[in-house]
């Protein structure tokens, strides 16, 4: 099916891009002297070792499990010897135990790993949960949930998001240009259970993207690769959902519930890979870039590899002062680069000094700009009031939970107010006075 260029659209910001590795083909990192895989690599409970201290591990290997329905496997990045078992707390402030290898640069690939043999929907969504593989674009929800939607019949289309509109990041991108058969061989695996329509949808920035991607799909019915225009975030769920398929994603409702699967293209990809190769979730494409980036590249990363590993072989000088797991518009903050390489990461931005300081804080000027360019149509300026005030049932009512902490707000404001930030706080307020409500009420 030909292009389709895409007129639909919600607000958003025209941030500089920053594409300095879109011709960077992919490459492999050295195997790390020492990899640490956290037992909490998705959204959902955290998995239990399956191994102890001193065991010898394989590429591939299980080595987390949990009986919670909400959960997938953690496997093995590197071969090795289990150094020891830890806790260790991720950026989100939870904390999980942590499997440290010791890794004998060997690779050796774990002899029970073979082509899944999939005969039903049942099969194929089962062997989606072995694989380990969760979101790579987001939150890392696990893929078999997704699919494992309890009323299948509803599902009519299938998104796969290719936008990638944060600035510097083109790991996506790469994907598109190097597992282009991949792509295709997951599209017709999902296709093959949940006969879907699927939109892809690519950024206009990405010209190159788009010609590959309709090249490799024109043979396949109803499937169009879609032209977004270039404002972002247009890769954000409830913004590709509208300009892809038109349908609107009301307050509270999944797009599951609007007949809509959202899926990541690396995700897509991976299925591709996996049903040929049996291999399951072990390494990830990053792209490390930042103004202070000696050598910026795309590499794929073993999973559990410090982030100072993967700076050094980027040979990043040590004056930088800010490090993010992500880009510069949605970004965690890294404390310590020892922390490790996890399942959804898709990019580390690395700042000098001079790009990583924020201008001061002035008075707001009421000049609106902010609510002007919120995707969603919130009002920044008066959330930021209300949580100054504490004032948890204005927050509600102006829907602070709506908020997709894109940015936008703060990025446009020109008095620099940390408005996404004040949205954060705020959502984490309004949660724990509900919580409260709801132990009142037990």
């Amino acid at each position: 099916m030909a292009i389709v260029k895409n007129k639909k659209f919600l607000n958003g910001a025209h941030v500089p891009h920053h594409k300095n590795t879109n011709d960077s083909q992919t490459l492999p990192l050295p195997v790390p002297e020492r990899v640490t895989i956290l037992m909490l690599q998705h959204m959902g409970a955290v998995c239990e070792p399956l191994v102890k201290k001193g065991d010898s591990v394989f590429v591939g290997q299980k080595i987390g499990e949990s009986s919670e329905k909400m959960s997938v496997p953690v496997h093995a990045s590197c071969s090795g010897t289990v150094q020891d078992i830890i806790s260790y707390t991720t950026p989100q402030g939870i904390s999980c135990p942590a499997v440290v290898i010791d890794t004998d640069k060997l690779q050796t690939m774990d002899p029970s790993i073979h082509k899944p043999e999939i005969q039903s929907k049942e099969e194929f969504i089962a062997a989606l949960r072995e694989s380990g593989l969760v979101g790579l674009g987001g939150a890392g929800f696990p893929t078999f949930m997704k699919l494992n939607y309890p009323h299948p019949e509803k599902i009519q289309q299938l998104v796969i998001n290719a936008a990638e509109c944060e600035p510097y990041i083109t790991a996506d991108y790469r994907e598109c240009l190097e597992s282009t058969e991949n792509i295709v061989r997951g599209i017709q695996a999902i296709r093959k259970y949940f006969p879907v329509e699927v939109f892809i949808g690519v950024e206009s920035n990405k010209p190159k993207a788009i010609e590959v991607l309709d090249q490799a799909t024109r043979t396949l019915d109803r499937v169009t690769v879609v032209e977004l225009k270039s404002l972002y975030p247009q890769g954000a769920e409830k913004s590709i959902v509208y300009a892809t398929t038109g349908k609107v994603i009301p307050q509270g409702s999944l797009p599951a519930d609007c007949g809509v699967l959202v899926m990541n293209i690396s995700s897509v990809g991976f299925i591709g890979k996996y049903l040929e190769d049996g291999i399951p979730l072990i390494n990830k494409r990053l792209t490390v870039d930042g103004d202070c980036v000696t050598h910026p590249a795309n590499l794929l990363v073993p999973i559990g590899t410090s982030i100072q590993d993967v700076l050094d072989y980027c040979q990043v000088p040590q004056d930088y002062v800010k490090v993010l797991m992500g880009g510069p518009m949605m970004g965690i903050a890294v404390s310590d680069t020892a922390l490790p390489v996890v399942k959804n990461n898709n990019a580390l931005t690395v700042f000098s000094e001079k790009g990583a300081k924020l201008p001061p804080e002035t008075a707001c000027i009421r000049c609106g700009r902010c609510i002007s360019i919120c995707p969603i149509h919130l009002m920044p300026a008066k959330l930021e009031k209300a949580y100054d005030n504490r004032n948890t049932e204005l927050l509600q009512e102006l829907c602070v939970d709506l908020c997709i902490n894109c940015g936008c707000c703060s990025y446009i404001c020109p008095a620099r107010r940390h408005l996404a930030q004040k949205n954060q706080l705020a959502k984490s307020l309004l949660k724990q006075r509900q919580v409260k409500e709801r132990k009142t009420n037990e």
